[in-house]
């Protein structure tokens, strides 16, 4: 029986880069996506359709680091009877700053995108009677060691880290497996504000990231039994 995925910030970088893996590769019947409505994200699904016509894909719009949006948009689900077989936690935020420019709405902005979001995204589908089969958090190596000028993103991945271990437990009853993700430098938009001198043809691409994605969601991927699995060049 194909599965549906649900993957956030699902319109660029390693979240179409995910999709688009598993579109060639896994048994996916339907793909929603959630991510703040754009021509890129239009063209994104699209050119998806068009590529793997016996699939659906279904965008949702939403900023998740809005509560009210995003409860929308899993409400969305609900009205359309969507049944999620694997989350994948992928949308992020950052606005790098020294603790001294720190807006303090922008660190509780990022704390919302990065790991309030991802965790309501979960309850919400255990209360309704439907947990996942699979939960993939995507993290980062900036949380496990905190960089200076970081400190809103490393302390919200850092946090996605440590939620993913009590999840892993809680959720067992459920039969629910979770799994924490940490790239490292990866070519996305969000590294380009990271670090914007860097060139983004030296370092891991989303398509590589969405390689290991794609083996987690495998057949197998029950066979790989990690805290937080690293991934980087």
């Amino acid at each position: 029986m194909s599965e549906t995925i649900l993957v956030t910030g699902g319109s660029k970088g390693i979240g179409a880069a995910i999709v688009e893996q598993l579109a060639r590769e896994r048994d996916v019947g339907t793909f929603v996506t959630i991510a703040r409505r754009s021509n890129e994200y239009g063209r994104f699904i699209e050119r998806n359709t068009s590529l793997y016509p016996d699939k659906n894909f279904i965008p949702l719009y939403a900023d998740i680091g809005n509560r009210d949006q995003l409860e929308f948009a899993m409400d969305e689900l609900a009205r359309r009877n969507i049944r999620v077989d694997t989350v994948v936690n992928n949308a992020g935020y950052t606005n790098p700053k020294s603790v001294n420019e720190i807006n303090i709405d922008d660190f509780l902005y990022t704390l919302k995108t990065n790991l309030v979001a991802p965790f309501s995204i979960v309850q919400t589908l255990i209360k309704r009677g439907q947990p996942p089969r699979l939960v993939i958090n995507i993290a980062s190596t900036a949380g496990i060691n905190g960089r200076p000028g970081w400190l809103t993103y490393s302390a919200s991945k850092a946090g996605l880290i440590n939620m993913t271990e009590v999840l892993r437990e809680e959720l067992k009853v459920y039969g629910t497996r979770v799994v924490c993700v940490s790239p490292g430098r990866c070519a996305t938009d969000l590294r380009k504000t990271l670090a914007p001198d860097e060139d983004p043809a030296t370092i891991m691409q989303p398509s590589d990231v969405a390689r290991v994605i794609s083996v987690l969601v495998s057949e197998v991927g029950h066979l790989i039994d990690s805290q937080n699995l690293v991934v980087r060049t």
